[in-house]
């Protein structure tokens, strides 16, 4: 059975629960997010029903804001505390000490912040929410120096964005400090199987402007990406799921492959993949196959049959996030035709309430790989060119 929860449903989602009778639990939120007339809908007590018959059931949800709901109802089963493992990045970092032993991390509360030792801190580092999304409250700190002004931003932060997302999703009381992680990073959409064996579903590979960047602008997938890491990336998986334990789950990786090729999970996002229904859009659109059925039917994609004619070419999920220095409230327009233009193949355009969230919007495209330079522009943009502010 499936979920679905704000911020976003996709059309695309909407249409692949209702011609294949894939089951929706009627929350609340469910009965007002618009999905399609013959949706196979069933109640919250033949949701829980199903979850007390069945150890196996494969459970997706388009939102991390629908793990409330899983975890006020079905604390009977071991689903809250599996996902709990992975959402809490402090005790991912726990569960995962065996096999990243020298890694260094430290919890924190934000009433410590302030004071904290920073010479007991490794340098640089990154500090984030240990239950975040989104690269909301997420800081890379080079120097001392620097620490005093990114704790203040922190917390400036904290009171812009705490009311967007529930504790489960956002919870900015508590902080997780660790090392700096190098190298190329990589984003995976997967499932664990009815047997705990990880099945890769995308790869995509998140570019960034410069070292101190750390938003989610720009992600890529091509077959020179999946034929490269499939294999390795499907290992690394692998291990982490049996360490945790898990079947019939679907997580969200963030990784980096260091220079002497070492993978190093950044974080893994549990019960769904990418947020706002974004990446496992982007590889239908991409390659062809569903992952949301590939995962409810528990089928492997045809990575040969899928990755035939894609040579030259460049998918890519642009996240258009608000970086312009003005708040949502005070932007009157947002000129997206103005954006298309600089794209030689747009494949899809998602209008995002900036008023409401810090985004404007999702941009899914076809780009030749001789034309990267239409990715990097829209890189290095802070989208200052597409917006009139409120007179």
């Amino acid at each position: 059975m499936f979920f679905v929860d704000n911020p976003y449903i996709s059309d695309f989602f909407k249409i692949t629960v209702r011609d294949n009778n894939i089951p929706i639990v009627a929350t609340d939120i469910a009965k007002q997010s618009g999905l399609l007339s013959g949706t196979n809908i069933i109640s919250e007590e033949s949701a829980i029903k199903m979850a007390r018959e069945s150890d196996d059931l494969a459970i997706y949800t388009t939102s991390e804001n629908a793990i409330g709901w899983i975890a006020k109802h079905l604390a009977f089963s071991n689903l809250p505390q599996k996902t709990e493992l992975f959402k809490n990045k402090l005790q991912f970092r726990k569960m995962s000490q065996s096999l990243y032993p020298g890694f260094f991390f430290k919890g924190v509360r934000i009433e410590e912040l302030r004071t904290l030792q920073i010479d007991t801190i490794p340098l640089p580092c990154i500090i984030k929410p240990a239950v975040g999304f989104f690269s909301m409250g997420v800081h890379k700190v080079s120097t001392a120096e620097e620490w005093a002004a990114s704790v203040e931003t922190i917390l400036t932060e904290v009171e812009q964005c705490k009311s967007l997302y529930p504790k489960e999703v956002l919870d900015t009381s508590s902080y997780i400090i660790e090392q700096v992680i190098n190298g190329e990073e990589f984003a995976i959409d997967a499932y664990y199987n009815a047997a705990g064996e990880a099945v890769i579903l995308s790869i995509f590979r998140h570019m960034f402007s410069s070292d101190t960047d750390v938003s989610d602008r720009v992600y890529t997938t091509s077959k020179e990406i999946i034929k490269n890491n499939l294999q390795e990336f499907t290992e690394f998986t692998d291990k982490i799921g049996k360490l945790a334990g898990v079947r019939n789950f679907p997580v969200h990786i963030e990784l980096r492959r260091e220079k002497d090729g070492t993978l190093l999970p950044i974080e893994v996002n549990p019960m769904r993949f990418g947020g706002w229904c974004s990446t496992a859009d982007m590889t239908f659109h991409a390659y062809g196959f569903n992952p949301y059925l590939h995962y409810y039917s528990q089928k492997k994609p045809n990575w040969e049959k899928a990755l035939q004619g894609k040579e030259g070419k460049l998918f890519s999920l642009i996240v258009l996030d608000n970086s312009t220095g003005t708040k949502g409230e005070e932007i009157s327009s947002f000129d997206y035709e103005k954006l298309l233009s600089t794209f030689e193949k747009p494949l899809e355009l998602r209008k995002i309430n900036y008023s409401q969230y810090p985004v404007f919007g999702f941009l899914f495209t076809e780009t030749q790989e001789d034309n990267f330079l239409e990715l990097q522009n829209i890189l290095d943009s802070d989208l200052k060119q597409f917006i009139q502010i409120v007179k």
